[in-house]
């Protein structure tokens, strides 16, 4: 087949593929980092044709065209799957949604629980001489959601990477409707924030509970990508990647030797993972780098998957708990702030592992808005704050004041073992609330 005429057959301008779009439409603007551009700016001049257009994407890095506008709530409707600081904007407009799920489950949504999408839009690298286009570093959920759309948009940026994956993690322009070369925008870049001394605290509680040969999940944020830092600095050897977000720490700690997979019972020698963001120098070192695997979110986070992986340590991070050990991750109150993501697939998946240990990282304090110390550990989670990760699942809780296992604790001991690591100024108060709640001994440390 000549592929090259097929492809021409299809090439079109953005202007005239987003015509398929109709009112009242589900259009899917994919994932992240590969959100369409000169798509998403063809569709938005069309504003005025157009009511109740749904549209889905997540982890959004950049403001939709379709979104900025004071009257864009009035024809178009933001649906995501795990919200972002562009995500809360849009919300706060009043035209965005958030969609709950466990980031693992997304592809079978696809699969059983959604309407067909009628129509997706999304970035891709160049095509290559078979006929096929990489997802670049947005494997997760894009082959399920593609094999249900009823039309396929694809817009060509040469900037995007080319990332290698077993399976699902390309597509063939067989199966394209339309091909769109847009302005070939830069990738957009997420940049670590620099580390606290809370977080390298924190940090070098954890790297010394890692073990040479142990697989790695490092979740967003901070003090994971600090652990990150501090594990390419380390004596660590032969460790392995398994995880939903790959970050830069991951080509630090590569670059630094420590990477090998060797030791990985599943997937040797291969780094895995859904999704890839963070800046240039991640972006150079997956592009068609063997040593990196793309792979659908139903195989990276799925906990039996996970748990074959001897040693796996999983680290992520969250907003606040409360003195049962519930964890939240995902809100301030009702103020949606993220998402589940795959927190509680990795949180049961290394516990379930040979070896493995799951880390839940946070500061004990954060200041308000008036420059007060507010405590995040609190008596019992705000209301309509989210229990993202429940009590029975919880291993290790590490803030800059130490670091606790609430495996088989009773709830008094959990109680005890949650407010020795919370700041020194609210232990005693908290003390007071657990004694409220019927969660404390005489006998416990005070």
């Amino acid at each position: 087949m000549d592929y090259q005429a097929l492809y021409n057959s299809k090439l079109t301008t953005p202007e005239e593929a987003v015509k398929v779009v109709k009112s009242g439409d589900w259009v899917d603007y994919t994932w992240g980092p590969v959100h369409p551009v000169a798509l998403d700016k063809a569709l938005a001049a069309r504003k005025d044709e157009l009511e109740d257009v749904k549209v889905r994407g997540g982890t959004t890095l950049w403001m939709p065209a379709i979104c900025e506008d004071e009257d864009a709530g009035d024809h178009f409707a933001w649906h995501s799957w795990h919200f972002s600081g562009v995500d809360r904007k849009i919300a706060a407009k009043g035209m965005g949604w958030f969609m709950p799920m466990r980031y693992s489950e997304l592809p079978r949504f696809y699969r059983e629980n959604l309407d067909p999408v009628d129509v997706v839009m999304m970035q891709v690298p160049p095509m290559d001489e078979h006929g096929n286009f990489s997802f670049s570093v947005a494997a997760s959920h894009l082959y399920d959601m593609c094999s249900r759309a009823k039309c396929i948009i694809f817009e060509v940026n040469k900037n995007l990477p080319v990332v290698r994956g077993l399976t699902k993690t390309e597509w063939n322009i067989q199966n394209v409707d339309f091909v769109v070369e847009g302005d070939h925008p830069h990738m957009a870049q997420l940049a670590s924030t620099p580390p606290t001394e809370v977080d390298r605290t924190v940090a070098d509680l954890i790297v010394e509970q890692i073990p040479h040969g142990a697989c790695l999940q490092l979740g967003i944020g901070g003090m994971p990508n600090t652990v990150g830092s501090l594990i390419a600095d380390s004596d660590l050897k032969d460790l392995g990647v398994h995880t939903e977000m790959y970050v830069d720490a991951f080509v630090d700690i590569a670059r630094a030797g420590k990477i090998t997979g060797r030791r990985k019972n599943l997937d040797p020698g291969r780094q895995v993972f859904a999704f890839a963001i963070g800046t240039d120098k991640l972006y150079d070192y997956v592009h068609e780098n063997p040593q990196c695997m793309a792979a659908p979110v139903d195989y990276t986070n799925d906990v039996r998957v996970i748990s074959q992986l001897d040693n796996f340590i999983s680290i992520n991070n969250i907003v606040d708990l409360d003195l049962f050990g519930q964890l939240n991750a995902e809100s301030a109150g009702i103020k949606h702030i993220s998402g589940t993501g795959g927190q509680l697939d990795f949180v049961m998946g290394a516990y379930a592992s040979k070896g493995g240990k799951s880390f839940i990282c946070l500061s004990s304090t954060v200041k308000g808005k008036d420059g007060s110390l507010r405590s995040r550990i609190v008596p019992t989670l705000t209301p309509g704050s989210i229990a993202t990760d429940p009590r029975t699942c919880v291993q290790y809780l590490v803030t800059e004041y130490g670091m606790v296992n609430l495996k088989g604790m009773n709830v008094w001991q959990r109680a005890e073992k949650i407010i020795s690591i919370a700041h020194p100024q609210f232990r005693e108060d908290l003390i007071k609330d657990a004694e409220k709640m019927g969660i404390w001994r005489n006998s416990n440390r005070r």
